[in-house]
């Protein structure tokens, strides 16, 4: 198994970067809000999990070990694959799907594309023992809260790394922090993947 990757990025595309290994430029697919840590010409290092199919080898990479332990986990589930397991980490961070799975929160798991109603009563079903201790993750997501400013750092990180300019990022920044304080006001911690989509859809309309 391959545990981390750790070399310069060569690259970075919406649903993956290319990461320099040994002189092997290798490809891992990655959540948005991994990529909005990484930046082309520095050096990263990414939790990886190899999925292994009769036609392909896939990496898969995470900014950290926890998302890693997650993504594996979530695809002890039936029905649940890589692509759907990297979906759900796209939508809620790890500690987030802590908590819906532990509280049997359908709707937040819905929210997740491709997957629907059965689905979600499955995870829950299969999962809610298995992904952690809901009190640490309600702690854990409650510490984030009262950082609202962090989901501004990696927006911007992610908007440069995908070759807009600083003052691009920032324009950007000020068209979707009305969604980002709603979703502060709601008592949730601002979703990166869905900001980094309403921000590359601002500067694609400018």
């Amino acid at each position: 198994m391959i545990a981390s990757v750790t070399g310069q990025v060569t690259a970075i595309a919406p649903d993956g970067a290319v990461v320099e290994v040994g002189g092997v430029g290798i490809l891992v697919h990655c959540t948005p809000g991994t990529l909005a840590t990484l930046r082309v010409g520095e050096q990263a290092r990414l939790a990886t999990s190899l999925v292994v199919r009769e036609e392909s080898l896939t990496l898969y990479g995470f900014a950290a070990d926890d998302e890693r332990t997650v993504f594996e986990l979530l695809q002890t589930a039936s029905g649940v694959g890589p692509k759907v397991a990297l979906a759900m980490l796209a939508v809620h961070a790890p500690n987030a799907l802590r908590v819906a799975v532990a509280s049997a929160d359908l709707k937040a798991l819905t929210r997740v594309p491709g997957i629907g109603q059965k689905g979600a009563q499955r995870i829950v079903l299969e999962l809610k023992d298995r992904l952690g201790t809901p009190e640490e993750a309600v702690n854990a997501a409650l510490n984030g809260e009262r950082r609202p400013a962090a989901w501004r750092e990696q927006v911007h990180s992610g908007l440069v790394g995908l070759g807009y300019t600083g003052k691009d990022a920032d324009e950007a920044i000020a068209v979707v922090e009305p969604e980002a304080d709603a979703d502060v006001a709601a008592g949730r911690a601002p979703q990166i993947a869905s900001l980094l989509k309403s921000a590359l859809r601002a500067l694609s309309v400018r």
